[in-house]
């Protein structure tokens, strides 16, 4: 008598860029590797039990390859849409073969495996694009910044490129990636929150823009049928008085909840605060369960013992 084969449950585990750089690194190959050693080994082992995507941040290696044009006049300069897609290849190899190396360390000599470049479809008229709000690349001295032909923004560490950041509309390649889940592949995609891209007519053109990581894992994961959403990131989730001696960390959230700290201004606009409003998408969406949870944790967050999970209203 045959058996019907049960589905997996689908993870999405979404890597915040200290996954590969940590704060006070120079960011050496060495080191990113290194880094990525940790979420994979954990990636790999719930791999057994649950079919996977991985997203990933981009920002560290996005904007050092900002500073290695600004350095140098020599060769022509790339817009940021090349400069997104350059790092969802190389990333995406560096998870591939750590990944690989860890899945072998486990006794599993072959689980297919694939990076893919994604674009993601963002809105000519969203608003953000009056509004530049998305701090990229090298830093400049005010006079530095008074000559440049692009908007810049005063950061902590002096002025910065610009670029509006839109809210992502649907990911193109949200077909293969279902069908290469289905399949039992392991899919990497929408890398730094992939390549945003505006419809014209019946084509696509990139974007001087970047798409928030976490907002657009949340709408591949409602495109996809994703289950359980994982943010990975250097805290251990959501806090209320964040940074203070009051600092507490928010185990369960339901969304009026999380809705009302977020107008109360509880979570860092740069910061904590997208990670939360996709987490909430996501629930809103239909999602089982959202994780906020730390690198080092992110198993842990799946069996339900850390981080803040989102759960719906009663």
């Amino acid at each position: 008598m045959s058996t019907i084969k049960r589905r997996k449950s689908v993870l999405l585990v979404a890597l915040g860029g200290n996954a590969l750089i940590r704060k006070g690194q120079e960011g050496t190959i060495e080191q990113q590797f290194e880094n990525l050693k940790l979420p994979i080994q954990q990636i790999a082992r719930l791999s057994q039990d649950y079919s996977i995507i991985i997203t990933h941040g981009n920002a560290p290696q996005v904007g050092n390859l900002l500073l290695q044009q600004e350095c140098c006049d020599t060769v022509p300069r790339l817009p940021l849409e090349i400069l997104v897609a350059q790092t969802e290849g190389h990333i995406g190899y560096m998870i591939e073969s750590t990944l690989d190396q860890e899945l072998m360390a486990l006794g599993i000599d072959f689980r297919p495996l694939v990076t893919l470049i994604t674009y993601v479809v963002v809105d000519k008229d969203d608003p953000a694009f009056d509004n530049p709000t998305k701090p990229i690349g090298p830093t400049y001295t005010a006079e530095e910044a008074a000559k440049l032909n692009y908007p810049t923004i005063k950061t902590a560490k002096g002025y910065r490129r610009v670029v509006a950041s839109p809210m992502p509309v649907t990911i193109i390649e949200k077909r293969e990636i279902k069908k290469l889940i289905e399949m039992d592949f392991i899919v990497i995609c929408c890398g730094g929150g992939g390549i945003p891209v505006i419809r014209e007519g019946r084509a696509f053109s990139g974007v001087d823009a970047v798409v928030d990581k976490d907002f657009a894992s949340a709408t591949l994961a409602k495109e996809v049928g994703v289950d359980i959403f994982v943010i990975a990131t250097d805290v251990e989730g959501a806090m209320l008085n964040f940074g203070t001696e009051k600092q507490t960390l928010l185990r369960k959230l339901t969304l009026k909840e999380a809705v009302a700290y977020a107008k109360g201004g509880h979570f860092g606009t740069g910061s904590m605060l997208p990670k939360v409003e996709a987490a909430v998408q996501f629930i809103k969406q239909g999602g089982k369960r959202a994780i906020i949870t730390s690198i080092e944790n992110i198993e842990m967050a799946v069996k339900g013992k850390v981080g803040t999970e989102f759960i719906k209203d009663a």
